[in-house]
């Protein structure tokens, strides 16, 4: 268990025109969060959604919400909230509980 909120940053190496940018930004948000970022490993093969559970964090910060197709930010979201630099939006994870029943 982690003391401090860790988030994993994101850029997506296809869509990102300014990688040292996108990071940094990335990096900027997640520290005004108040999340510890880990970056993950580039020569991974695993889909962001494996990498996300396997490190095991709070929620996944990327400069906007182009860098995720929509199917893997929801399996994103099964694990992990999501939070975007352009435009500033958050994607809270699917809630557990299941209301009405």
């Amino acid at each position: 268990m982690r003391y401090r909120p860790t988030a994993l940053g994101y850029v997506d190496l296809d869509v990102s025109t300014a990688l040292a940018w996108d990071r940094a930004q990335v990096q900027r948000l997640a520290r005004h969060l108040g999340y510890l970022v880990i970056w993950p490993d580039l020569s991974s093969v695993l889909p962001l959604f494996d990498q996300v559970r396997a490190a095991d964090v709070d929620a996944v910060v990327m400069p906007g919400p182009h860098h995720l197709g929509p199917l893997e930010l929801n399996r994103v979201m099964d694990v992990a909230d999501v939070e975007t630099v352009l435009p500033r939006l958050s994607f809270a994870r699917w809630s557990l509980v299941r209301h009405g029943q």
